[in-house]
């Protein structure tokens, strides 16, 4: 058996920083957290935080593409290569997720996400798909090509449930056949999520029983009136914002890499939703680690055309966003920068938040006895120093 101790450092557990605390892996596993160096490692290895963090790994369950490559380019080595850039970044479990594109190449997406979950990518560990796109409305499909825009049809979306590699899925819940998708997501243990909505509150509250527990990227490409220039009607009426703030059941996340939302607007969803109802995510498209310039968001055949600029994505025009660039620890740096929420409860907010999402927090996302060895070692700046992935080093700072 291969056991391996960390110690000389601060532990960040679920709900408090463990000063001087001692971790032992077995077989890439958590198999102790102590609360101090009591052990006696004799041939083990010895990793030395040298008075800096160990965190749990992060987990991301919104994210395109990294590297030069997109999930929606449908093979291995785009697979790969993206899970590898995350990896860096301190990404340790990915929910690789779709755009909108054409039938076909949704079906290599989920070919390959199928064939690739839970092996070895040398990188961040694939736990399932999120079937992210088509099923838009599509006056708010942001940056996504609107081509292939459609709504959910029986003959269709049967094909895609049949992979059994999607955890979450997003639907507009105002198209018609929305509630038919929702509810064959459920019944099939598949998560369902709003997304690229123009839906008023009565039909998000309405989906609520057909299934839907989580929001897409909050405040981005929904009903919000001032940023999508709804028709004014009186009396005033909510949507797709003011029903994931108000209703408690709903989960949600942010784009934190201060390019997409302001700090007030982190702040109120943080105070509203809370730590175990708000996850971070990256939004990370093909191009994180690459050069400012010109992208494809999505498959490069029949994907959109993009800008890297700015430490984000843009559209051609300048106009609008489009996704993200950056990697999970810089959207944890920057939440944390930004809003002075404490450390324990930001780093929850990357791990065991998304992981109880995705339905993996029985096996990851937290620093605890029996779950998986997917650590990261950072230093009191919050740099990465290195990433391990089932015990195993993914990534080096």
């Amino acid at each position: 058996m291969k056991t391996t101790f960390f110690r000389n450092g601060t532990i960040v557990l679920a709900d408090r920083l463990l000063d001087g605390g001692e971790v032992a892996i077995v077989d890439g596993r958590i198999d102790a957290v102590l609360a101090g160096p009591n052990s006696q490692p004799g041939d083990a290895e010895i990793v030395d935080l040298a008075g800096g963090f160990l965190a749990p790994g992060f987990v991301d369950i919104h994210v395109h593409g990294g590297a030069g490559h997109d999930f929606m380019d449908g093979t291995e080595e785009a697979f790969i290569a993206v899970c590898q850039a995350h990896a860096r970044h301190g990404t340790t479990s990915i929910l690789p997720t779709t755009t909108v594109a054409r039938h076909d190449q949704h079906l290599a997406f989920l070919e390959t996400c199928r064939r690739l979950r839970e092996h070895r990518t040398g990188g961040a560990r694939i736990i399932g798909a999120h079937f992210y796109g088509p099923y838009f409305a599509k006056e708010a499909r942001g940056c996504h090509p609107g081509d292939s825009v459609r709504p959910p049809l029986p003959e269709e979306y049967e094909q895609y449930l049949a992979f059994d590699c999607i955890t979450r899925a997003t639907v507009a819940p105002e198209l018609p056949g929305a509630e038919a998708f929702a509810r064959a997501c459920t019944a099939r243990g598949i998560g369902c999520n709003a997304g690229h909505s123009y839906a008023t509150f009565a039909q998000m509250e309405a989906a609520r029983s057909w299934g839907v527990s989580h929001v897409d990227h909050l405040y981005c490409a929904m009903s919000d009136r001032a940023k999508l220039r709804i028709e004014q009607t009186y009396p005033m009426r909510g949507g797709v914002m003011e029903a994931t703030l108000f209703f408690d059941d709903l989960t949600t996340e942010v784009i934190a890499d201060g390019k997409h939302l302001q700090r007030e607007l982190l702040m109120l969803a943080y105070k509203i939703k809370g730590p175990d109802r708000l996850a971070l995510v990256t939004d990370a498209n093909r191009a994180l680690d690459m050069p400012d310039g010109p992208y494809i968001f999505g498959p490069t055949d029949g994907g959109e055309s993009i800008l890297r600029k700015d430490n984000v994505g843009v559209m051609p025009d300048g106009k609008s966003l489009a996704s993200g660039v950056v990697g999970m620890i810089d959207c944890v740096r920057t939440f944390h920068r930004l809003t002075q929420v404490p450390l324990v409860e930001t780093i929850r907010m990357a791990s065991l938040t998304p992981a109880r999402i995705a339905s993996i927090d029985h096996d990851t996302g937290s620093i605890a006895q029996g779950k998986r060895a997917d650590l990261l070692v950072l230093d009191r700046d919050l740099r990465i120093k290195s990433v391990y992935v089932g015990g195993e080093i993914a990534a080096k700072g």
